[in-house]
């Protein structure tokens, strides 16, 4: 278990007695106090109220309330009523702790518009993020909220197939607070039978036909996400599809209409689907200032197959999605793979997974290009990995549209290898951001998914890839 109220705060520390506080309040709020004091540990939020004491006015010295309130949630003495005591601590918490903005609560509560539902969440915030309109290119970097800058992010593709909505704001409070702007979430869960009672799926294929599930265990989970970011200032990076088989995946199209994976990008009755699909998902968000783009899909390939088959496939669904929602920008949602310039003739620079890296960032609907890393997949030494950026960030630079190393990832010595790449990513003119695979956090449930790959927040390894690169960035 992670200690998140360090052990090792001092009564001079603002800064760290203000987050500790914040914490505690947090975990209050998203948990209940009891389960906070036992999960995070009793030791800790006792520590943490005893700095609050020694180190604010007034209002933080009832220690006599304070110490009640904890020790009754922890059962050493009887429970008292559980909204008054927690307003009465956090009042007090709020009006004596410098640093922690949150002396006001607002609640929003937004809509995602659809044809066929509406989704309705509320999300208790302690400050709301005000959005100046659309993220957008600007030049070789990205515009956020009037801000242009150099931006990190990373990956949760579970986050809209989790049942508890508090856990999402968890996940995105975390993330926000860590100084991370743009996040990655899948925008798809295929499935070619339906699924046990609860189970969250957001599309059946099945028989020729698909049946797009907007109700509480299909889009109004994705709904909940998007609203969440909007309260949180994150920007949302959304594929439509998997070239994988997880989650459904284009082989979920292929079992449902005939054909095969490779067909699956000139299949009619395929891309028909999958072009209903994007509707239905773009007609929800077009309007929201959570969407950073729209994603193609994720890691689309067409082994053995000319590059053309892609591109032209890019080239349509890209103008596609561009007729229905000007405001928001469109990737691919590429590896990189399929690039001369700078290549070293080893496997993911050649084109026999059917992509063309320039090809598909020099197309008129795309925005912004994607490359992905994992050297230890390719079979290349992890040290390989920051030239394949530099590369790569070269040609980005030629065409003159920014590009995102969207995902990389090793399963061992994250910060040996991930931070060079960072590095090598925020040095090389074209790479406008960096996304980790995969972020990682407690859940109500237990432990957010683990491939390996997860770097869990709060971690020393999470310092060094998250917390450390972002100072390096200022």
């Amino acid at each position: 278990m992670v200690p998140y109220l360090s052990g090792q705060l001092t009564v001079e520390d603002e800064d760290t007695i203000a987050k500790s506080v914040g914490r505690l309040i947090k975990y209050w709020k998203h948990y209940g106090a009891a389960e906070a004091i036992i999960l995070r540990g009793y030791p800790y939020v006792l520590q943490a109220i005893e700095l609050v004491q020694l180190h604010c006015n007034a209002p933080c010295r009832d220690s006599a309330t304070i110490q009640a309130y904890t020790e009754a949630q922890d059962g050493t003495r009887p429970r008292v009523p559980m909204g008054n005591a927690e307003g009465k601590v956090i009042q007090a918490l709020h009006q004596c702790v410098p640093g922690s903005a949150m002396t006001t609560t607002s609640t929003t509560t937004s809509r995602a518009v659809s044809s066929t539902t509406k989704a309705t969440s509320t999300l208790t915030t302690s400050s709301t993020p005000v959005s100046t309109g659309f993220p957008k290119v600007n030049g070789l970097n990205f515009t956020i909220d009037g801000k242009t800058n150099y931006f990190v992010g990373t990956n949760t593709y579970w986050l809209a197939f989790l049942n508890n909505n508090s856990d999402v704001d968890h996940v995105l409070s975390d993330i926000a607070s860590s100084g991370m702007k743009i996040l990655r979430v899948w925008g798809f869960n295929d499935v070619n039978t339906v699924p046990p009672s609860g189970t969250v799926y957001f599309q059946l294929l099945a028989n020729g036909t698909a049946t797009i599930n907007t109700g509480a265990d299909g889009l109004e989970k994705l709904d909940y996400v998007v609203s969440s970011a909007e309260s949180y200032g994150i920007k949302l990076i959304i594929p439509f599809v998997n070239n994988w088989n997880d989650y459904g995946g284009m082989n979920a199209y292929v079992n449902a209409f005939g054909g095969s994976q490779t067909t699956w990008y000139t299949n009619t009755n395929i891309q028909a689907a999958y072009q209903a699909y994007i509707t239905a998902v773009i007609s929800r968000y077009r309007s929201s200032p959570a969407i950073f783009a729209w994603e193609l899909g994720n890691e689309p390939r067409c082994n053995g197959c000319d590059t053309s088959v892609i591109t032209n496939w890019a080239k349509t669904t890209s103008a596609y999605i561009k007729s229905l929602d000007s405001n928001h920008m469109v990737t691919t949602g590429i590896e990189g793979f399929g690039l001369d310039a700078g290549s070293d003739g080893s496997y993911p620079y050649t084109y026999s997974e059917g992509t063309n890296f320039t090809a598909l960032l020099s197309l008129s609907d795309i925005d912004f290009g994607t490359l992905h890393l994992y050297p230890n997949s390719w079979n290349e030494p992890l040290n390989w990995g920051s030239s394949w950026v530099s590369t790569h960030g070269t040609a980005c630079a030629s065409i003159g549209k920014p590009c995102i190393l969207e995902e990389f990832g090793t399963t061992y010595d994250q910060c040996t290898y991930e931070a060079p790449w960072q590095t090598a990513s925020l040095d090389t003119k074209g790479i406008a951001a960096d996304m980790f695979w995969q972020y990682g956090d407690m859940l109500s449930t237990g432990q957010s998914p683990n491939d390996g790959n997860t770097i869990y927040y709060g971690t020393d390894t999470y310092t060094c890839v998250v917390t450390d690169h972002i100072k390096a960035i200022g």
